[in-house]
């Protein structure tokens, strides 16, 4: 089981590098290290659990974070709308798998933040500012077992995909704030 422990924090070099692709198929050790990320955000969410473990909650994790140089992400993305009562406000949640060497492949012009900015397990202090990103993204990914996927993301659910495969590129999500402005939207953003 992962815990906060395993997640490795900004300032470590590994967050800092390139991950390498992984063959298929995938070894056992690989294949439980993508059932153990997904869990780990499955456990996050649920308040019992985060309070028991001292979870953070998440919403995605690359492995990366874990200080292991491979190009897998895990995202378990929750609807923001879902209401029980309302069979309308769609799913509980949007998405959720393990993406094996994830590519973007597509984008919008169309350029999105968070309002309220963006957090990451690996980082430990709050960082504010407008952390600017697609609002539609097309990516391709690999399943597990070795089945080729494409597919579209938009709003929310881009933000999280995108903030996951920068961890596999090096990239921390405060380098894509202002630095002299974090607050500075470029014209005809969509805050989230």
């Amino acid at each position: 089981m992962i815990l906060m422990n395993d997640i490795i924090r900004e300032g470590n070099p590994t967050l800092r590098e390139t991950a390498k692709e992984l063959t298929f198929p995938l070894s056992d050790e690989e294949r439980q290290l993508a059932a153990e990320m997904l869990e780990f955000l499955k456990n996050s969410q649920d308040p019992q659990l985060a309070e028991e473990y001292d979870l953070r909650g998440g919403v995605g994790l690359a492995a990366p974070q874990l200080d292991i140089d491979k190009r897998m992400i895990a995202v378990h993305i929750p609807n923001p709308d879902f209401d029980e009562n309302n069979p309308k406000s769609g799913p509980e949640i949007t998405f959720s798998d393990v993406m094996v060497n994830p590519k973007v492949i597509s984008h919008s012009v169309q350029l999105a933040g968070l309002e309220g900015g963006e957090g990451c397990l690996s980082v430990d202090r709050p960082v504010e500012g407008v952390v600017i990103r697609h609002f539609k993204i097309t990516v391709t990914y690999f399943t597990v077992d070795g089945e080729a996927k494409k597919k579209k993301f938009k709003g929310y659910d881009a933000m999280v995909i995108q903030h996951e495969i920068d961890h596999l590129n090096g990239v921390m999500f405060y380098d894509r704030i202002d630095p002299k402005d974090p607050f500075a939207q470029k014209k005809d953003i969509i805050l989230l």
